[in-house]
């Protein structure tokens, strides 16, 4: 463990009578970042994140956050979105809010004034004075978000906190989350939508059955997963380069071709084959890095 570690897990596991939840996990998780835990339902995500914020108790490792074990103290540095939501349904958002940011050690005024600030940049300030239950499924999702971040924790744990949220309030929820990190926040995050994984977590744990899968920079684990060749969008024949061993056609909404390169040949050498060439013009040439969404298929399928 370093000093800028917020989470160290080490050789955890956690059994609910012959079921194995969690099958010693050891993992890292750093100060400023956005870590994400992948796994398909029942992987042991939400397990881990319980065991973390000291919900459940491990059989077995030991775990210690901001530093040391934790304790009834370092509970109020902590934020927690759980993925089963609760809120005072029957209270006014902006009174409840308040209340439950006292409950974190803010004076009521404190309290009442990032209350109104968070709503405010929610765009949610005209529903202040309504019931929780006279809010629509993704506003509860935005006031539960507030909720979390209203006491300024120096860690969030959220689970599946884009759910019920449409492409709109995830933008508004994505960019509070960025902030948050910006300020120098950590925040780890369960979730399923690979897209925001690849676009905002710095690092990942993938975990299937409990066990770990995949642990690293999000960078670092597609570029494992990438394959020797090119995707090229353009005009002319890519068989006539040297060192295309086959052409794949692939259409995302776009015409692409996949060029398998030999073994020896670099894209760099396609690429200057391309400049030189009289006959060929590209529009696109990346490498073929498969998405976080693809690398997850094929490892929870078994495949290397």
């Amino acid at each position: 463990m370093t000093t800028n570690t917020a989470i160290h897990v080490e050789h955890i596991s956690k059994s609910f009578g012959s079921f194995r939840a969690v099958d010693d996990l050891t993992f890292d998780v750093y100060q400023g970042e956005i870590f994400a835990m992948l796994g398909p339902n029942g992987a042991g995500k939400s397990t881990t994140m319980r065991m973390i914020l000291d919900i459940l108790k491990p059989d077995t490792g030991r775990i210690a956050v901001l530093g040391a074990p934790l304790t009834e103290a370092t509970k109020d540095r902590i934020g927690y979105l759980p993925e089963e939501r609760g809120l005072y349904r029957n209270v006014r958002v902006q009174e409840m809010m308040v209340y439950l940011g006292t409950l974190k050690g803010l004076s009521t005024a404190d309290a009442t004034r990032r209350s109104l600030d968070l709503l405010e940049r929610l765009g949610m300030l005209e529903q202040a004075k309504k019931k929780v239950s006279e809010l629509s499924k993704g506003m509860q999702q935005k006031i539960q978000f507030a909720v979390t971040v209203l006491h300024d924790p120096d860690l969030i744990i959220i689970d599946e906190p884009f759910s019920g949220l449409d492409p709109v309030n995830s933008l508004v929820l994505k960019d509070l989350l960025l902030s948050f990190k910006a300020r120098g926040g950590t925040i780890v995050m369960s979730t399923h939508q690979m897209s925001q994984v690849e676009e905002m977590c710095d690092r990942l744990l993938m975990i299937s059955k409990g066990k770990q899968k995949l642990y690293g920079s999000v960078t670092d684990i597609r570029q494992q997963y990438a394959l020797h060749a090119i995707i090229v969008e353009g005009q002319g024949d890519w068989s006539k380069l040297p060192g295309v061993a086959r052409i794949e056609s692939i259409s995302n909404g776009r015409n692409a071709d996949l060029l398998h390169l030999q073994p020896d040949v670099t894209p760099d050498k396609v690429l200057a084959a391309i400049a030189a060439s009289q006959e060929m013009r590209i529009e696109r040439f990346e490498l073929a890095v498969p998405s976080l969404n693809d690398i997850f298929i094929r490892v929870e399928g078994g495949q290397p």
